[in-house]
């Protein structure tokens, strides 16, 4: 069996987590501030659209990834697991914690999977912590109204 990956990345927003939640937990605006080119949800979450059990699909190129939320905190922690799409990984679960710091957010995005395919794990991890990145700054700049900035 494939080893688990760990991505861990950490972005700082000047603004509070309330602003930064209103984002990461709204998918149409997805490709507003992060990598992502396409987003949409699929099902709506229980009690809230955006909740537990709600699934969404993103694509970024010829990349397509679809998501369930499996935790949901507003204003705190958004959990989500992948459960299709054709990225070469499984057992793929992300944790988005946000903590308030000062006057703004300190925002932690955790990754555990495993490749699918022996020996690409590495491989793998390092693209997506690129990816994961850019999207947890894309997300605390977006959240200070702040312009996208381009890769």
């Amino acid at each position: 069996m494939a080893a688990k990956q760990l991505i861990d990345v950490r972005a700082r927003s000047a603004a509070p987590p309330d602003a930064v939640w209103a984002l990461l937990a709204d998918t149409p605006s997805w490709p507003q501030w992060s990598p992502v080119e396409q987003a949409e949800r699929t099902r709506d979450g229980d009690g809230d659209p955006e909740g537990v059990g709600s699934q969404r699909v993103f694509r970024t190129g010829r990349v397509r990834n679809e998501e369930e939320i499996v935790h949901f905190e507003p204003g705190r922690a958004l959990s989500y697991r992948v459960i299709g799409g054709n990225l070469p990984l499984r057992e793929y679960r992300a944790d988005v914690t946000l903590t308030p710091s000062g006057d703004g957010t300190d925002i932690v995005w955790r990754s555990v999977f495993r490749s699918k395919y022996p020996g690409l794990g590495g491989f793998v991890r390092r693209r997506l912590r690129g990816f994961i990145q850019e999207t947890a700054d894309g997300l605390a700049r977006a959240a200070e109204g702040a312009p996208p900035q381009s890769a």
